[in-house]
């Protein structure tokens, strides 16, 4: 599969676990759930390496690759309604 477009599934994915385990109304359209989860997929690679949990696959679909993009997808979603609420 094409490496972007394994980046867009994932990111699909993940954001979608991501608006789903938060409670809470987030209007955000498709491609913002979308751009939620590459952005949870970079920052949950990052914390799972960081602390020896692994990383994203970028070549096949895994759990844990699921699992930690969806925790830096809800970590982006609650940082970005927390700055939200600020203005």
């Amino acid at each position: 599969m094409q490496l972007w477009l394994h980046w867009i599934i994932l990111g699909l994915v993940a954001g979608a676990l991501a608006k789903f385990l938060v409670p809470g109304r987030d209007p955000a359209g498709c491609i913002i759930t979308v751009l939620l989860g590459i952005a949870g997929a970079l920052i949950g690679g990052w914390v799972g390496s960081a602390l020896g949990w692994g990383s994203v696959s970028q070549t096949r679909f895994d759990s844990r690759s699921i699992a930690l993009a969806t925790l830096g997808a809800v970590i982006v979603l609650l940082v970005g309604r927390l700055m939200a609420r600020r203005r």
